[in-house]
């Protein structure tokens, strides 16, 4: 009898436990240039020294995607499909879900505050939805989607700068929100590109924002960082400061147009202008670069014309003017937007495009503080392919599944927010919807 009992208690507390496991976490970056897929069991994730083991990584040259948008769907799905298997046949498990990170869709950022009164009781978690609905009821985006909803910072009677509210006492919350918004039809081109790989689509993050979860230290993100994103299609920027997100900026011009310049400058193929700036290329000059000569094979297929031979100088010279316009073009977007920027906040450099020799010295004279590069640093473990400033966006999608920031509402709610049990007005924009969400769901 003793034995059967045991039995039972055991199988009880072993359903529970299977009901408890975390699922298996699969991040896909969607580039110009690669998709790329992070596989992430739950017994990967270290929370004693908070870092992250990858069980799975695949990567394959992407198609069908221009300048951070969806060109091809057909070539886009089969894109993440290869990458996702990829990785699954590394980690030996089939994922049915995925978060994409994408710095396309017109990226923007948005904030709103919101304040309510407060009885003589300790805030509880009702009073923070109370003060996230009040504040989400300011925003009106017609036509856009929100990817994130990040509390910037709570204060309780004035009190500013309080990380969480919980259990305190006062006569009012006030909370200041930064909603990143992606476009509607960008969104849902997006799901149905991660559909048609059959794959269930579990909500779209802002590549900059999680490349600097990857990238950034904790001190960072509390003194004030700008962490850029160097894709081959877009380049992206997140400001943090008092160890939150504060702005968002996107630009659609990323390392695939300096290719571009460079095969429209020495009338040289595409691949072969790749090849050539992996290579060869700098944003900075050298020494003997007006005496060293680079081959670059012609266009076409005739097999009696011979490589273009050009000086070194004239390809810095295609080079650094894209590459100082577009972080000049950044930095005039990141005035313009307000958003401040601490005197002494650092410069994080990820992405592909940022390992081009001679971006980090132009970053530095461009925004005047020093610059880094920056790498997957809570994923310790990557083989070296994998582990450089290209593949951040993967590595942080799967840190803020594992640590966070705490969010308002999570990306797999906002992308099922429209899924209510009574019809809502079609004409209502996406955060109102996440707001209903939070009513019948928090």
């Amino acid at each position: 009898m003793a034995t059967r009992i045991e039995e039972r208690r055991e199988s009880r507390e072993g359903l529970k436990a299977a009901l408890s496991r975390q699922p298996v976490v699969a991040a896909v970056d969607l580039g110009a240039s690669k998709v790329t897929c992070f596989i992430m069991k739950p017994e990967g994730v270290r929370r004693g020294d908070r870092t992250l083991t990858a069980a799975g990584v695949g990567y394959v040259q992407s198609r069908g995607v221009k300048a951070g948008a969806i060109v091809n769907l057909d070539e886009a799905s089969d894109a993440i499909a290869q990458a996702v298997e990829r990785a699954e046949n590394v980690a030996g498990v089939q994922v049915q879900g995925v978060t994409v990170a994408t710095a396309g869709g017109q990226l923007a950022s948005h904030r709103v505050g919101g304040r309510v009164s407060l009885g003589g009781r300790p805030i509880n978690d009702g009073d923070l939805v109370r003060a996230i609905q009040q504040a989400l009821g300011q925003i009106k985006i017609p036509g856009r989607r929100a990817a994130h909803i990040l509390p910037v910072a709570w204060s309780v009677d004035g009190q500013a700068a309080i990380r969480d509210p919980r259990a305190m006492f006062g006569r009012t919350l006030g909370v200041e929100l930064l909603v990143v918004t992606v476009s509607e039809a960008a969104y849902q081109t997006l799901g149905a590109c991660v559909e048609r790989a059959h794959l269930q689509f579990e909500g779209v993050v802002a590549a900059p924002f999680v490349s600097a979860l990857a990238a950034l230290e904790e001190d960072e993100m509390d003194l004030g960082a700008v962490c850029i994103d160097m894709g081959g299609g877009s380049t992206s920027a997140a400001v943090f400061a008092g160890g939150s997100l504060l702005h968002v900026e996107t630009l659609a011009v990323g390392g695939g147009h300096v290719t571009a310049d460079i095969a429209r400058g020495l009338s040289t193929s595409v691949a072969g202008a790749e090849r050539i700036k992996t290579l060869h290329g700098s944003a900075i000059a050298s020494a003997n670069e007006d005496r060293e000569m680079i081959e670059a094979p012609p266009r076409g297929d005739d097999p009696g014309a011979g490589p273009v031979i050009a000086p070194r100088s004239l390809l810095k010279g295609i080079i650094a003017p894209r590459v100082e316009e577009t972080l000049e073009l950044l930095r005039d977007r990141l005035r313009a937007s307000g958003c401040p920027v601490e005197p002494g906040a650092s410069l994080v450099l990820t992405g592909g495009a940022s390992q081009l020799a001679g971006v980090r010295e132009v970053a530095v004279r461009v925004f005047d503080r020093p610059a880094r590069l920056g790498r997957p640093r809570r994923v310790p473990h990557l083989a070296d392919a994998a582990s450089g400033p290209a593949f951040c966006a993967a590595a942080g999608v799967l840190q803020r599944a594992a640590f966070g920031p705490r969010e308002a509402v999570s990306s797999k709610a906002l992308a099922s927010a429209k899924l209510r049990r009574e019809p809502l007005d079609p004409r209502a924009n996406p955060v109102a919807k996440a707001a209903a969400w939070l009513r019948e769901n928090l």
